[in-house]
């Protein structure tokens, strides 16, 4: 039996060495050029094939012998943020920042191409590696899908993971069924009839109807969706007027919805468009609605969670695989993967409370614990080869 865990230990330095560097110098969505470039520079000095796709994404394949073939997929992109951790791998670009662990993806993903290719002759079968592009903005494994990445050799299952800084390094939290919310952004325009504050009788009143409206959207989810669901509509601005005296013409409301089920998310769309027409046009104004299709619900497959916790548990033991209760109202773009193939999708523990790891993601102060790197790197190994090996 093939220890995997040592295999991901002897290369650790290499893990972390990666992973700093990746740290040091994020980029956003779409403009990984120079983070492309290092993981193509490290597939060519592997030997292993890749193509370019939607942009700055990557797709590589480690051939073994076999019809059969196994996703694994990180993330590249960073995010708009300062880093204000002082040590000596912060970000030496100002506002930008891997504060979502997206660096110890890519290096998971580097660390277990390494360790798979340098066994390919045992494979009973392929190993496609995806490094996601945009994942924060617009979700590029749609872009991705698109290109046709899934296809030649067809790829069967698909294995991602995500650091948590809430799950101890060594342990790794599963979620069975919906992991992740869907979401779908929104704007709304709502127009009156502008004039002077001191005679609102000769006016239609935008921003009352914007108030009605701000307030009804939220009976929606407390009155409509069964209480055991979970379901959001947030509003996240609202812009009018220019004076205290003056009553403006319109009045510009954004916000998003978060649903689990997809009848939801049917519904909510539907109930916010009638809600915000009825009020609008029952106070003699009018409205225009826009209703972005994004991020859809992640599903974890069992069958091949049942594969991440088996190839898990011969890792770091039963006792350190936590059963997750409640899913997450945030979103993945994994999830374009989990509707086009059977998929799981787990959480890598790197929390360290001695080492002062404790910062949430997307905050200024988050990092990992590279001793969760070699973890990471062996159980990703493990389940892509048991995959191949049944």
């Amino acid at each position: 039996m093939i220890d995997f865990l040592k295999k991901a230990e002897l290369i650790k330095a290499e893990l972390i060495k990666w992973r700093r560097d990746f740290h040091l110098n994020p980029e956003l969505g779409f403009e990984e050029y120079e983070t492309a470039k290092k993981i193509k520079s490290f597939l060519e000095s592997e030997g292993i094939e890749y193509t370019e796709v939607s942009g700055t994404g990557i797709c590589a394949v480690i051939r073994g012998n076999g019809e059969k073939t196994i996703g694994l997929r990180a993330d590249i992109d960073a995010l708009p943020l300062e880093d204000k951790k002082v040590c000596e791998y912060s970000s030496k670009i100002k506002g930008r920042m891997h504060a979502c662990g997206h660096d110890a993806h890519t290096t998971i993903l580097l660390g277990a191409a390494k360790i798979l290719n340098s066994i390919k002759d045992e494979l009973k079968g392929n190993i496609k590696l995806f490094f996601e592009p945009a994942e924060e903005t617009v979700g590029g494994a749609r872009f991705m899908i698109k290109e046709g990445i899934l296809e030649n050799p067809k790829v069967d299952c698909i294995i991602g993971l995500h650091v948590d800084e809430g799950i101890k390094t060594g342990t790794i939290g599963v979620k069975r069924g919906v992991v992740n919310a869907a979401s779908n952004p929104f704007s709304i325009t709502i127009r009156g009839k502008g004039g002077h504050g001191a005679h609102p009788d000769t006016t239609i009143d935008p921003i009352v109807i914007a108030s009605q409206v701000v307030l009804c959207l939220q009976t929606i989810v407390s009155r409509e969706i069964p209480p055991t669901d979970p379901a959001v509509i947030t509003i996240g601005s609202i812009h009018g007027g220019t004076a205290q005296n003056i009553i403006p013409e319109e009045v510009t409301i954004s916000g998003i919805i978060r649903t689990m089920k997809s009848e939801h998310r049917v519904y909510v769309k539907k109930r916010l468009r009638e809600v915000v027409e009825g009020i609008s046009a029952s106070m003699r104004g009018s409205c225009e609605i826009n209703i972005e299709e994004s991020y859809p619900c992640l599903y974890n497959n069992d069958d091949i969670l049942d594969l991440v916790e088996s190839s898990a548990e011969t890792i770091i033991g039963r006792e350190n695989i936590k059963q997750l209760e409640s899913p997450s109202m945030g979103v993945e773009s994994f999830a374009y993967f989990s509707m086009e193939r059977p998929s799981a999708f787990y959480f890598l523990g790197v929390r360290n409370e001695e080492k002062g790891i404790i910062h949430p993601a997307h905050s200024s102060l988050f990092d990992i614990d590279e001793d969760a790197l070699p973890v990471g790197v062996a159980i990703q190994c493990k389940a892509a080869y048991d995959y191949l090996s049944k």
